[in-house]
């Protein structure tokens, strides 16, 4: 066994270790493989499988959200942020690529940080992308809801009260999540095959027809002293940089469907690689080519800029077809980021790091429990922005605020997670090694700082501090107190203790360690 390895054994003498160790400043207990096989899941999706969950996790950020941007910093400046994000994917997509081939389970976020900075690095990321996928999820539903209500009140005259249309689409996508991974990848290939299909109808409609100004990008009339292409000056750009991310927020859950993949190794770095791509280019199709039909000071304010870019150029005649269109967009996205916090708190769970029973799989093995338990705390956060006071576009906006916050977080911890790796496992297996190396680590933690502190010295962000604040308090005194005694030997934890050895619980089956740590006793 290697050194790292060996570093991790449990203090316990043999004769008391047949229940519980204490390794790496937490306790274990013994699970069992009645215990995983309860967690199983199912490996379904093969590289375009994956490349349609992240497409679809992503795209609903071209439909809005992304825009707000532009009212910060100007058409000028949200392009600068855009290729700064593109930096800063990059250099994290090759970086996350690295360490899932090396960790083909599904722990994600959580696990690189749990190989790197022990159990409280790991507690401290996956609850950041807890906090992001969950958050992103209720900002999605919003949306939806207010589109949705728009296209039956138009064909139909039905309108629903907000919080019933919350309910329904997390029903509805709860039962298709649930339903079994193969189900949700295929889904996932079509609404992003659609959704990339109604970006390329628009930008065809938004050429041909001469809607398209170029003057329209630079009709935000510029601060004294500043300029057309940067009409309040340089720091904006830096409030702008969160509204950025929205062209590209989700991709990072790749690592999360390792488990259900045919091909983890192979297929999600390359994945990652023609996802990255694909958005990149629809993202500067909207950016563009949107802003050019609107303007750039009606689309900084616009809350359905697509819906509004199809309307300055076929009129209000197919509002409701139009408003289908863009629903379909965050529809797909609904799918890939439920996707997302199933997969990251079944991990957790799975570990011990959150109640057990949130890592349960039924006959279609898929995590229905962290769904629903997901969906519930997403409602609530919904219902409690509205009571007080957030109703309208500013409840989404905090929970929008709350999501790119969460993601921030997740992705700084993750790039020196990648760092550290390097260091500290120097002979873990890497199947793929990132072209960018630590450079590209670097690049990309040292951008999601400079977010980060956006965050800090924008007011306007303060409530979603707030409240991401509050939820870890609660994370952490739990597992203070209580989780960090009741850890489990997951895939994830297996890894972390064996120095990098047990790497594919798939192939070595899912106690191995838990054998090495209680003895054979079952």
């Amino acid at each position: 066994m290697s050194q790292a390895s060996s570093a991790a054994q449990p203090s316990n003498p043999p004769a008391a270790r047949e229940d519980s160790a204490k390794v790496a400043g937490a306790t274990y207990t013994r699970a069992g493989q009645d215990y995983f096989e309860r967690r199983g899941l199912k490996r379904s999706a093969g590289v375009w499988g994956l490349w349609g969950l992240a497409v679809a996790a992503v795209i609903s950020g071209d439909f809005s959200g992304w825009n707000f941007g532009i009212d910060f910093a100007g058409f000028g400046g949200m392009l600068i942020a855009f290729v700064i994000l593109v930096a800063m994917y990059y250099g994290m997509i090759f970086s996350i690529g690295e360490m899932a081939a090396a960790m083909p389970h599904t722990g994600g976020a959580y696990s690189f940080a749990r190989s790197a900075m022990g159990p409280w690095g790991g507690l401290i990321t996956g609850a950041a992308e807890t906090i992001e996928y969950v958050a992103t999820t209720a900002v999605i539903v919003f949306f939806s809801a207010s589109y949705a209500d728009a296209i039956t009140s138009e064909l139909l005259g039905v309108s629903l009260p907000g919080w019933l249309w919350w309910i329904i689409l997390y029903l509805v996508f709860i039962g298709l999540n649930a339903a079994g991974a193969a189900i949700s990848f295929k889904f996932a290939i079509v609404v992003s095959v659609i959704s990339i299909g109604i970006i390329l109808v628009f930008s065809v409609m938004a050429i041909f027809s001469g809607a398209f100004s170029w003057a329209n990008l630079w009709d935000i009339a510029p601060d004294p002293g500043q300029t057309e292409f940067l009409p309040h000056g340089v720091l904006p750009i830096l409030f702008a940089l969160p509204f950025a991310m929205w062209f590209f927020l989700g991709i990072e859950e790749l690592p999360l469907a390792a488990e259900e993949s045919h091909d983890p190794v192979r297929d999600i770095p390359r994945a990652g690689f023609w996802a990255r791509g694909t958005l990149i280019v629809t993202g500067l199709l909207v950016l563009f080519l949107n802003t050019g039909v609107l303007g750039a000071e009606a689309t900084g304010v616009a809350a359905e800029p697509l819906l509004d870019g199809f309307r300055a150029i076929v009129g209000d005649g197919l509002a409701a077809v139009l408003a289908l269109f863009a629903l379909v967009g965050l529809l797909a996205s609904l799918q890939g980021i439920m996707f997302a916090y199933g997969r990251n708190m079944y991990s957790l769970s799975r570990a011990g790091y959150y109640p057990r029973f949130l890592s349960l799989t039924g006959k279609r093995k898929t995590p229905w429990v962290a769904l629903v338990v997901g969906a519930v705390i997403g409602f609530v956060a919904l219902l409690i922005i509205e009571f007080a006071g957030g109703s309208g576009s500013v409840a989404g906006a905090i929970v929008l605020n709350i999501a790119v916050w969460g993601a921030v977080l997740a992705y700084f911890l993750q790039m020196v997670s990648f760092i550290i790796l390097r260091r500290k496992f120097p002979n873990a297996e890497r199947p793929y090694l990132s072209p960018w190396g630590i450079t590209g680590a670097v690049i990309a933690a040292a951008i999601a700082l400079l977010i980060f502190v956006g965050f800090l010295l924008n007011p306007t962000f303060l409530p979603a501090i707030i409240a991401i604040g509050i939820v870890y308090v609660v994370l952490l005194a739990g597992f203070a107190f209580f989780f960090r005694h009741r850890l489990v030997l997951s895939p994830e934890e297996e890894y972390a203790l064996s120095g990098g050895e047990h790497r594919d619980p798939q192939e070595e089956g899912y106690d191995t360690m838990e054998k090495e740590v209680f003895g054979d006793k079952p």
